[in-house]
């Protein structure tokens, strides 16, 4: 069995092509990282400056600005 390559994933053709569409308006809706950003650090402040949650508060970021 010959292993994928790259290009194979790249080149192959959706089957759903409404799942596609649906896939690329929500990246348009993504918040930016500059966004993502501001709002990791205003949870940080929030959460009393504790370090070692940065990955914590960029997730929380991520969950309040997709709701929005």
């Amino acid at each position: 069995m010959k292993p994928k390559s790259l290009t194979d994933d790249m080149s192959r053709t959706d089957k759903n092509p409404a799942e596609s569409e649906k896939t690329q308006v929500g990246l348009l809706n993504s918040p930016s990282p500059e966004e993502l950003q501001r709002r990791a650090y205003e949870l940080h402040l929030e959460g009393g400056r504790v370090h070692g949650r940065d990955l914590d508060d960029w997730l929380q970021a991520e969950q309040n600005l997709m709701k929005k």
